[in-house]
């Protein structure tokens, strides 16, 4: 490295030394352009051009500032009416949660009443089957009693047809012409 040798620069075009005047005739430096421009005036166009951008471009960055803000706006009122409609939905599923608990005691009490009311109804059906039952026994009894009377009056009115055939027999056998006014005289004399 000691033998290095510094890199050499090849210049396509030779460089320009221009002395101005007024500077006592000392060399100047001239500055590259691009299109007439110094380099520190490219700089202040560059600037301009940001300043531009960033007064011109706040616009549009306040309108899609604006258009973010709109949008995180309605993010958040959907956001508060899914709160107020979970809110409503806890308070739909409580209420919902009472009116089961409240369906249930009642269809319990139903349940009770309606048992209560069965036990009721068949003890009603037992004490009606029953009365039923005396009801028709004492109307078969009393039929039976009444069939007797008949028998008995049916079994006298032939025992006193029966009698009557027979003394008719017995008196038209027995008896004659001679024994009626033997018969008729007794009485008379009787009398």
């Amino acid at each position: 490295m000691a033998n290095a040798t510094p890199p050499e620069v090849f210049a396509t075009e030779p460089a320009e030394v221009f002395i101005e005047e007024g500077h006592g005739g000392a060399p100047v430096h001239v500055e590259p352009e691009l299109l007439g421009f110094a380099p520190f005036q490219w700089v202040s166009v560059a600037m301009l051009l940001l300043i531009l951008i960033a007064v011109f471009g706040a616009k549009v960055h306040k309108s899609i500032a604006g258009g973010l803000d709109g949008k995180i706006q309605a993010i958040k009122d959907q956001l508060d009416e899914a709160k107020q409609l979970r809110a409503e939905a806890e308070t739909l599923r409580e209420e919902y949660a009472a009116k089961i608990k409240n369906a249930e005691a009642d269809a319990e009490a139903m349940l009770a009443s309606a048992k209560n009311e069965a036990d009721a109804i068949l003890e009603k059906a037992d004490a009606d089957s029953r009365a039923m039952v005396a009801r028709r026994q004492c109307m078969a009894e009393d039929k039976i009693a009444a069939a007797e009377r008949e028998a008995v009056q049916d079994v006298r009115n032939r025992a006193a047809r029966a009698a009557t055939a027979a003394s008719r027999k017995l008196i038209a056998e027995n008896y004659g012409a001679d024994a009626d006014r033997a018969l008729a005289d007794k009485v008379i004399a009787n009398i």
